[in-house]
C-alpha cells in the first residue's frame, strides 16, 4: 500500500523532468571535458535524443532505469500500487525506446543508451563514451605549475 495518498503522489510524479536532469548533466559535462561538442534534444530527429553529436554522427540517450525498465536494474522494480499501470507504461517506453533507436540507426546514426546506475563510476563511463565516439581517452592535463 502506498503512505501517501492519490493526488500527493500524482502531483510528486507530474514534477519529475523529463530533460535537464543530474544523471544527463553528468555525461554532458563528461564530454565537454572530452572536448567533445554537442546539442541537445534535437527536434529534427527521431526520439529527440538527449545528445546529439553531428559531426560524428551520433547521439546518446541518458535512460532513467526505472522510467526505461533497465533489465536486471534493482531500480527498474515496478511499483506494488497499481501495477498493470506501471507495468504496460514502462514497457511501451521500452518499445517506443527500441523504434526509437532502429529509426535513428536506419537515418545512419549511431546510438548509445547510458543508464542511470551507470553514472556512479565515472572513470568506466568515460572510457564507455570515449570508445563509443572512437576518441582516445586520456586522462586531463594536469594544470600548469
Amino acid at each position: 500500500m502506498d503512505t501517501v495518498s492519490a493526488e500527493k503522489r500524482s502531483r510528486n510524479m507530474s514534477r519529475i523532468k523529463g530533460r535537464d536532469t543530474k544523471p544527463e548533466k553528468t555525461v554532458r559535462s563528461l564530454l565537454h571535458a572530452m572536448g567533445c561538442r554537442f546539442r541537445l534534444h534535437v527536434k529534427d530527429l527521431p526520439g529527440k535524443p538527449d545528445i546529439v553529436l553531428p559531426r560524428r554522427k551520433c547521439v546518446i540517450f541518458v535512460h532513467g532505469c526505472f522510467w526505461h525498465g533497465h533489465q536486471g536494474c534493482r531500480r527498474a522494480s515496478i511499483p506494488a500500487t497499481r501495477t498493470e499501470f506501471w507495468t504496460a507504461k514502462i514497457h511501451g517506453n521500452r518499445q517506443r525506446d527500441e523504434q526509437t533507436v532502429a529509426a535513428l540507426e536506419k537515418l545512419g546514426w549511431r546510438c548509445l543508451v547510458v543508464w542511470q546506475c551507470r553514472l556512479h563510476d565515472k572513470a568506466a563511463l568515460r572510457r564507455l563514451l570515449a570508445a563509443f565516439l572512437n576518441i582516445e581517452d586520456s586522462p586531463a592535463s594536469p594544470p600548469p605549475d
